[in-house]
């Protein structure tokens, strides 16, 4: 009995045993190649299958970054659009210099030529249509002298050419108004004497500081260099209204706070001079017509720059409000006494029904129209062209 239990046990005791050996042979063999397995095999088993899963994620955002790249890379074409745009701007302003002329003068355009296509359409040519045609003019600040030579032109070339049609005296108006405005288009032509003087002249309110402004970013298109002089020591604000223009143009201004006109514009030449500066344009004080001592001393201050500068001022720009009408003429003309005026730049015309006061100009007081404001823009002040401003009219 025991002999049988002691050999039940010796056969349970060598089967663990070796059951053990195994297992621990196994866990040895295991165990090795579970460290490499775990560090080399296990383990990238694990990463592989992070990286496999983070991958899936990252894959995803990748994606997603690829779709934001896109995005990215829309933007930057949206850049070159946007740089694309600014080009098209600039050549619609090159060559559709007329269609901006035209937005200018859409008032009196659209007064025109309402009233100018009830007069012809379906009319004879006789005295009352003429009569019709002539009220049209004066109420566009054309002027009674312009009126007159303009009637009397189409008058002998409806005779002349024996025209029956009444539709064609427009035809007739746009020539004959283009040979009156001709002669006085002439653009300012900045001679090579260094500093070129403009001296700015005018009324209250007519748009002096505005223009100076807009006449400096044309000078500096052209790549001249440019200095202002705040002449207009009576008015604080516009020596403010300078200064921020000076900034916008990147140019520098000569002012003080409170002084003599003479001595800051005398100054700013001898600035200029020493800077080699191309352009000093010099604001004034503005004046009315009737203020004769107002306009003595602005003709002080003309004497003042020609000792600082031989033969400056090159030019003294009269900026006149095309909304004054043909008080405009009378502007002129007193101006004109004064000092001599050089050039015209008729503003706000884009404000006003009446834009026919350049043809009273061009008959009763012809002088040179260098610029007209068609706007609020800088890149609102044009030269002047009579063929492109006729033809905005109609």
């Amino acid at each position: 009995m025991f002999e049988f239990l002691k050999k039940i046990i010796k056969k349970d005791s060598p089967e663990k045993k070796p059951v053990a050996k195994k297992e621990i042979a196994k866990k040895a063999q295991k165990k090795p190649p579970l460290a490499p397995k775990q560090k080399g095999t296990k383990a990238p088993k694990i990463l592989d299958k992070k990286k496999i899963a983070a991958p899936a994620k990252p894959v995803i955002i990748p994606s997603k970054d690829a779709e934001k790249k896109p995005v990215t890379s829309s933007k930057k074409e949206a850049v070159p659009k946007e740089e694309v745009a600014p080009k098209e701007e600039k050549k619609s302003g090159f060559f559709g210099f007329a269609d901006k002329i035209k937005k200018g003068l859409t008032k009196t355009r659209e007064k025109l030529t309402s009233e100018l296509t009830s007069l012809f359409t379906g009319k004879k040519i006789d005295e009352a249509l003429f009569e019709e045609l002539e009220t049209i003019l004066l109420t566009s600040d054309v002027g009674i002298s312009a009126t007159t030579y303009l009637l009397d032109s189409i008058r002998a070339s409806v005779k002349k050419n024996s025209i029956e049609n009444a539709d064609e005296i427009k035809g007739l108006l746009k020539e004959k108004l283009t040979e009156l405005l001709s002669p006085i288009e002439s653009p300012l032509l900045i001679k090579e004497a260094k500093p070129y003087v403009i001296m700015v002249v005018g009324v209250n309110g007519a748009g002096k500081t505005t223009t100076i402004g807009k006449l400096t970013k044309i000078f500096l298109d052209e790549n001249k260099s440019v200095l202002i002089a705040a002449g207009d020591t009576f008015r604080a604000a516009a020596t403010e209204q300078l200064q921020v223009w000076g900034e916008r143009n990147n140019v520098h201004v000569v002012s003080q706070a409170s002084g003599d006109p003479s001595a800051v514009i005398f100054d700013a030449i001898n600035s200029a001079k020493a800077k080699n500066i191309d352009i000093v344009i010099a604001d004034t004080a503005g004046r009315l017509p009737t203020q004769k001592h107002l306009i003595d001393e602005i003709s002080k201050v003309k004497r003042v720059i020609n000792k600082c500068h031989e033969e400056a001022p090159h030019e003294i720009l009269l900026v006149l409000d095309a909304n004054t009408g043909q008080n405009a003429i009378s502007q002129l003309k007193i101006f004109n006494e004064a000092l001599g005026i050089t050039g015209l730049a008729l503003t706000k015309l884009d404000g006003t029904a009446k834009g026919g006061v350049i043809a009273a100009i061009a008959k009763e007081q012809p002088t040179p129209l260098r610029y007209i404001g068609v706007g609020e823009s800088i890149d609102d002040l044009k030269v002047f062209n009579a063929q492109e401003y006729v033809d905005a009219l109609f």
